[in-house]
């Protein structure tokens, strides 16, 4: 059985996750992972949503401020054997839920082009390529998403 809990970045579970995903993500963007790294810090984020499965964390996502009423998903991470059940859809939900409720009404986020997977989540959830804002303009590898609320 799936839950999902509403948290912090100070959460235990959320930081062994992230571990996790950085392990991943460091063999998927080769030399450029030095680079996303800087940019994927988890001390300024408030907001996580963590995914379990019979009580083992299973999966991932946070948000943090981006603009006035928009917020940048961040951290998006599902353990390689719960994929493809539909906890990704269901963090990303959880994650667009709660910034609503707190008064933002728009979403960000940035992936690579080695991240297929992730690419096609965020299309089947509704999010639109925009250009590469921020610190990711001009990278090749990264594809900026964009959805509202």
């Amino acid at each position: 059985m799936i839950s999902l809990t509403r948290t912090t970045s100070d959460n235990p579970d959320f930081k062994s996750l992230v571990l996790l995903l950085d392990k991943e993500l460091a063999i998927r963007d080769g030399d450029d992972h030095a680079f996303y790294s800087q940019y994927n810090k988890i001390v300024n984020i408030k907001n996580v949503v963590i995914a379990y499965d019979n009580g083992k964390p299973v999966g991932c996502g946070a948000f943090k401020p981006f603009e006035a009423n928009a917020v940048e998903i961040k951290r998006m991470y599902v353990n390689e054997d719960s994929r493809g059940t539909r906890i990704a859809r269901r963090i990303l939900s959880e994650l667009e839920l709660w910034a609503v409720e707190i008064g933002y009404d728009s979403f960000v986020l940035e992936t690579g082009l080695k991240q297929p997977e992730a690419i096609s989540l965020y299309k089947n959830m509704g999010y639109e390529i925009i250009p590469n804002y921020g610190q990711y303009q001009g990278v090749e590898n990264s594809v900026c998403f964009q959805k509202q609320g």
